[in-house]
């Protein structure tokens, strides 16, 4: 609305302000609403921009290849939960015989484990029997792998070692025997 056309209808000064700012306040809310409307605009443009690039992308890729991929990296990650499934059990294995070797007295595990049948004592059923039962027959061949339960008698079971013969004992003789003088002075 311009002034001239309220002043033609013979307004006075002070209404035609008043209309005038009133009506101000109403194109300045509108020119709010606009500029939103704009932004928004803007926004919904650039998102669709960056949608159809991404779509652009995927624009030569079969489904059905893209499946098959899938379907592939499944296997291979169930084939690598499995592998480390096997080998876990395995080293559970492992670890269960060595303790029954150690439990047994063995002296080394890598030799005593190389006298047992793992695959078969790996697929047994009762696994903590039937690697005793083994090892007791690993035992009865090769006992010198294996501590002795059997307490030693003479706890020095070697001779005396070194000087100390005492009073004019062997200790003389043998220095005689091999030419020299005696201890005490001699010559």
């Amino acid at each position: 609305m311009k002034r001239e056309f309220l002043e033609g209808l013979g307004l006075e000064k002070e209404a035609i302000d008043q209309i005038m700012a009133e009506n101000g306040k109403d194109i300045e809310a509108e020119k709010a609403k606009a500029t939103a409307a704009e932004a928004d605009r803007d926004k919904y443009k650039e998102q669709l921009d960056t949608a159809t690039a991404e779509l652009e992308k995927f624009k030569d890729v079969e489904p059905e290849e893209m499946q098959a991929t899938i379907e592939k990296l499944q296997a291979d990650i169930k084939a690598k939960d499995e592998e480390y499934a096997a080998k876990e059990a395995d080293r559970v294995f492992r670890d269960a015989v060595k303790e029954a070797i150690s439990a047994a007295g063995g002296r080394s595990d890598k030799a005593i484990m190389a006298m047992l049948d793992l695959d078969t004592l790996k697929g047994s059923k009762n696994q903590k029997n039937d690697i005793k039962a083994a090892l007791e027959e690993v035992k009865k061949d090769n006992d010198y792998l294996f501590k002795s339960k059997e307490p030693i008698d003479n706890p020095n079971p070697t001779g005396p070692i070194g000087g100390g013969g005492g009073a004019g004992g062997s200790s003389s003789a043998l220095r005689a025997a091999m030419g020299l003088p005696e201890e005490n002075g001699g010559k």
